[in-house]
């Protein structure tokens, strides 16, 4: 393999032909690591656009695989890069985009991560993955172990959305309700790990999820380069990202460090913003507070279920980038979100997931208060399909009509 495995507090070299979860001196995320100099001359943008592989897998030189065939994949990734057009409540903003994550096979980035993290689990032997859910994670994770030949054990709250514990329960999943918080689902699958030989696919306590979801770091350069009609690759401004786990934020962060060595862009870097629920903002409380940790933020509860994460393991990660970036944190109430959900229906025609609402009404917020200025290229990720949140939206009331009347329509104006 062409990886390298080191903690990404402490700096423990891990051995990455083995499964590893953890760093076993502080326990915190491990981080993958590429010779980017020696793929210098031979990895670049000219050659990803020449490539006919119709996945995020163009850019397995940086993925954990020898070869793109090694990969446990339905065709995830190259998801649209969308210009907003200037109506309504989205006029003030003159250079607005939407990464359209809703186009990744079950239907969210979690396809990415879990591409990515079955695909070494796979090489390395694994025969049952496990985690905990509140949402989409279970439903990539059902499908790409699937996919690999592989059982899942999936732990969700009872109150999950319908649509995500289907979804497991169709793929031959085995899922477990649980009467708690994903946190609360996240100690028993370290139990289960630990009795019955399961492997972690935890969100951080896997080293590869993130490699996946870096993919979408590297896309952006080129989707905005696209926008621009050039072919150097650019980063806009400001990226806003709906935060639980906080995967995609991290893996993005890496990914253009690593587009730095390999010499694809400059030093130039979004400000990047984390996005969270007024009630469940770890993140946004620990950023403005000044800590580099976030603790447990009690009684968690949001009908945005990718962002209930009550506690994450990977909180000193995403604070790094946000100071490095000179960005922020945001929190949104759950009223807000889903008038966020409506708003871009409405206006741009994209049904997103209630995560994309919130990251739509912080970026109105930080407009409103200058933080962000109306001719800045800004991006609002929109992580997942709203047709998984069917469940929070109500089509009673709705006119009926009478077919068979030939005055039916009389009684529309």
């Amino acid at each position: 393999m062409h990886v390298s495995l080191s903690c990404g507090m402490c700096g423990t070299e891990h051995a990455v032909d083995q499964l590893q979860n953890l760093c076993t001196q502080c326990h915190k995320p491990l981080l993958a690591h590429y010779d980017l100099e020696a793929l210098r001359s031979r990895f670049t943008p000219d050659v990803v656009r020449a490539r006919t592989i119709r996945s995020m897998w163009r850019f397995w030189e940086v993925l954990p695989v020898d070869d793109p065939s090694d990969a446990v994949s339905l065709g995830e990734g190259m998801t649209p890069l969308l210009g907003c057009h200037r109506r309504g409540p989205f006029e003030a903003f003159e250079n607005l985009f939407i990464k359209d994550e809703s186009f990744n096979p079950t239907g969210s980035f979690k396809a990415r991560g879990m591409s990515a993290a079955v695909t070494r689990a796979k090489a390395l032997g694994v025969s049952t993955v496990a985690l905990p859910s509140a949402g989409n994670a279970a439903g990539a994770a059902t499908y790409y172990s699937r996919r690999a030949g592989m059982k899942c054990s999936l732990f969700m709250p009872d109150d999950t959305p319908p649509a995500n514990i289907i979804e497991s329960k169709v793929g031959g999943a085995d899922v477990y309700l649980v009467n708690g918080l994903i946190s609360d689902c996240g100690k028993l699958v370290k139990q289960g790990c630990g009795r019955f030989g399961w492997f972690d696919l935890s969100t951080l306590k896997e080293p590869f999820r993130i490699e996946g979801k870096k993919t979408m770091g590297y896309e952006l350069a080129f989707d905005m380069a696209d926008a621009a009609g050039t072919s150097q690759l650019q980063l806009p401004d400001v990226i806003l990202y709906p935060t639980g786990g906080g995967t995609g934020l991290i893996g993005m962060w890496k990914a253009f460090d690593e587009m730095e060595q390999l010499g694809w862009i400059g030093p130039e870097r979004p400000r990047m913003v984390v996005v969270q629920a007024e009630n469940c903002s770890p993140i946004v409380k620990a950023f403005e507070a000044g800590e580099e940790h976030a603790p447990l933020f009690e009684n968690a509860a949001t009908v945005a279920a990718g962002l209930r994460v009550p506690i994450a393991v990977g909180d000193f990660l995403m604070i790094r980038a946000l100071k490095e970036s000179g960005g922020t944190a945001v929190s949104v109430s759950d009223e807000a979100l889903m008038d966020g959900v409506r708003e871009l229906a409405e206006h741009q025609g994209v049904y997103a997931c209630p995560e994309g609402g919130a990251v739509w009404i912080a970026a109105r917020k930080l407009l409103d208060s200058g933080w962000i200025k109306p001719e800045e290229r800004v991006v609002l990720f929109n992580t997942g399909t709203g047709l998984k949140y069917n469940h929070l939206f109500d089509a009673s009331g709705l006119p009926a009509l009478d077919h068979t009347d030939p005055a039916c329509l009389d009684s529309i104006a």
